[in-house]
């Protein structure tokens, strides 16, 4: 399973609709997670790395990223994160 990042240049999402989902956050810290449904968010502030199997995945301010249902993966987040997020 493979997490779907794109970079801010690349971006062509609503940030109108993104604006009235949840937001989401979370101090340095590291901790494992397991997603039991699609999730889709766009980070408003920070850093995390995020690891699946063996293969690492920066994400930061900017991102929108899809994490899809099943996947299981591990976040060290090194600077504090903010994020909208919608589950679906």
């Amino acid at each position: 399973m493979k997490i779907n990042i794109i970079k801010p240049e690349d971006q062509n999402i609503n940030r109108e609709e993104i604006s009235s989902w949840p937001i989401w956050t979370c101090d340095v810290s590291e901790f494992d997670w397991f997603y039991d449904e699609e999730e889709r968010c766009l980070i408003l502030e920070g850093e995390v790395y995020v690891t699946v199997n063996l293969e690492s995945f920066h994400i930061q301010k900017g991102d929108f990223v899809e994490f899809p249902q099943g996947l299981k993966c591990r976040w060290k987040v090194i600077k504090p994160i903010k994020k909208h997020y919608s589950f679906g």
